[in-house]
């Protein structure tokens, strides 16, 4: 399974304020092929920070395709239960916060916790978006609501995950008791080598004492790295940062069906 991945058009609507504007279009075919030649069952559509809290484009690709996809949407706390309800119907299973570059709200103040109880009763996860230098401080008002949190492309660490930094150590630390995941995902993202991705999932797994809160994902079709890289570097970098079969397939397999609740075939 993909948890990661983006579809598009080039002319959607765009927000304001944007950091990429796409000359392309990321069609859900196009992605479903990939998924197919890599032998991957479902995949989570993530909805781009570009096209900001106008869902339609996710929520249609996951009524054409609902055995094979969840979408992963971006919504405003002040969201009515009914819209949240509509949305889980569609096959929404997560909201995501993309908090590159935004100065951080009060997380525990009284809309957002009522927001988050509220993505809690659906058994929705909620993933982010932001380097790890204060991420800590994110997710702990959104663990104390009840919300597994998911954090995406490694925490963006710079490199690789430094337990000897305070902020990355602090998150280390909640990982090993709370309801915490990692994508292992764009590590073009934190320019960071072979090597330092693989010593980040060694910390990781150290930190949890096992691999069962890791996810991978494409981050297909890798915005603003489009011409480094693609999807089949992508699934075949995973090869080389878990060279173990079994926890390979626990990574694609067990962990995200698990979080998302999706029934796979024969179990």
């Amino acid at each position: 399974m993909d948890t990661h991945a983006h579809i598009f058009q080039r002319d959607l609507p765009l927000v304001e304020g944007r950091r990429y504007s796409p000359d392309y279009d990321a069609k859900v075919e196009t992605y479903l092929a990939h998924l197919d030649r890599c032998g991957l069952s479902h995949g989570v559509l993530v909805q781009p920070s570009f096209l900001g809290t106008d869902n339609d484009y996710l929520l249609a690709a996951l009524r054409r395709y609902p055995e094979r996809l969840r979408g992963t949407a971006v919504v405003e706390p002040t969201i009515s239960a009914a819209a949240l309800d509509a949305l889980d119907a569609a096959g929404v299973v997560s909201v995501r916060l993309n908090l590159i570059g935004k100065t951080l709200d009060d997380y525990a103040a009284a809309p957002w916790q009522g927001f988050f109880t509220e993505l809690a009763r659906r058994r929705w996860s909620v993933e982010i978006q932001r380097g790890m230098e204060d991420l800590d401080d994110v997710v702990a008002p959104i663990l104390d609501a009840g919300c597994d949190v998911v954090i995406d492309h490694f925490g963006l660490p710079g490199g690789e995950i430094d337990p000897v930094n305070p902020a990355h150590r602090a998150l280390l630390t909640r990982m090993a008791h709370q309801p915490l995941w990692v994508k292992l995902s764009a590590t073009y993202r934190s320019r960071s080598s072979l090597d330092q991705a693989s010593r980040s999932i060694e910390r990781l797994r150290d930190a949890y004492g096992h691999s069962e809160n890791l996810l991978w994902g494409s981050d297909w079709p890798h915005t603003r790295f489009e011409a480094d890289t693609d999807y089949d570097a992508q699934f075949a970098l995973l090869e080389k940062l878990l060279p173990d079969p079994q926890e390979r397939r626990q990574v694609l397999v067990d962990n995200p069906a698990r979080l998302f609740r999706i029934a796979l075939a024969g179990e």
